[in-house]
């Protein structure tokens, strides 16, 4: 059974990255897949999209929501705990070691925090999303994670095409920045950016266009804002994932930033995703702050002195 199990890890992560690479993957099917899960017939074209048959027929990632601690002193207690947080909690052990189950989700949780943190923001998810792309002065994923000061500043070309494309002057600016999860952007941002949007004009506040950047850190929004000389710059960044999550997004609001901003002076709201708060309320909620902001001319422990 375990010797199974981790089969379905090792062939799932392997159909991911082939998925990467435009393979194209194909299963038997009936009785000759069921004897033959392990024979796949591969085959790569040039601009081959990736066709993956029936994986998830035998590809299950194990739940570990139960509680797993034979005879615990208080069993309604650790339920309520399992009900209130993510964290692997009551799962036991087999010895000196974890669980199957519980070892398996582990490295599932891991390989997916994994791919958020290397793979990139698709190119047809910010064509769909409507967004100028612009690209920060790291080249390439690796430069990006090994270098975070190159992620707050756009390179040269980006900054053109910034300045020809986007209205300066305005009330707020918002940026799409991957960030550390390219994969919690693609999962809240078609939800929250919409909403926020529509919120905002609502409101009658002018609203620049929006700007997918890519390698991008928080402190990207300072430089963006001062080439536009938006007075409020929004951003909605993939943050860190962990095992709990890897989709969770935040929202950084900096007003009227300059050379001397400084961590202190942003407004945050994180651990935004389907298991923390809602997208749609987390967009509904940004609406509301943006306004306090303009309202009050400071964002971060300026805003909140007068509050």
């Amino acid at each position: 059974m375990v010797e199974n199990n981790v089969e379905k890890m090792i062939i799932e992560a392997v159909v991911k990255e082939l998925a990467k690479k435009g393979v194209q993957l194909n299963f038997n099917s009936g009785e000759e897949k069921e004897n033959k899960k392990d024979e796949a017939i591969f085959s790569k074209e040039s601009n081959a999209t990736c066709s993956i048959i029936d994986v998830e027929d035998y590809l299950e990632v194990p739940e570990i929501n139960d509680v797993w601690v034979p005879n615990p002193k208080n069993l309604a207690a650790l339920k309520r705990m399992k009900e209130c947080t993510p964290a692997r909690i009551g799962l036991y052990r087999a010895g000196a070691r974890p669980k199957t189950n519980a070892y398996l989700r582990f490295f599932a949780d891991h390989a997916k925090a994994m791919d958020a943190v290397f793979l990139d923001v698709s190119e047809d998810f910010v064509k769909k999303m409507g967004l100028i792309e612009v690209q920060t002065l790291a080249k390439d994923k690796e430069e990006f994670l090994k270098r975070p000061d190159l992620g707050k500043k756009l390179n040269e070309e980006s900054v053109k095409k910034l300045l020809e494309n986007c209205p300066k002057n305005i009330q707020v600016q918002i940026l799409v920045v991957d960030g550390l999860s390219s994969s919690a952007i693609e999962a809240n941002v078609p939800e929250v950016l919409p909403v926020l949007i529509k919120g905002l004009e609502k409101e009658n506040i002018i609203l620049g266009k929006p700007v997918f950047v890519k390698y991008g850190r928080v402190g990207v929004q300072d430089h963006v804002g001062m080439l536009l000389n938006a007075e409020v710059v929004v951003s909605l960044i993939g943050e860190r994932p962990g095992l709990a999550t890897a989709d969770s997004m935040s929202a950084y609001i900096i007003y009227k930033p300059n050379e001397k901003t400084v961590e202190a002076d942003r407004t945050v709201i994180s651990n935004i995703h389907k298991g923390g708060t809602p997208p749609a309320e987390a967009a509904a909620h940004l609406v509301e702050v943006i306004k306090q902001v303009l309202k009050a001319k400071a964002s971060g422990m300026n805003l909140s002195k007068q509050l």
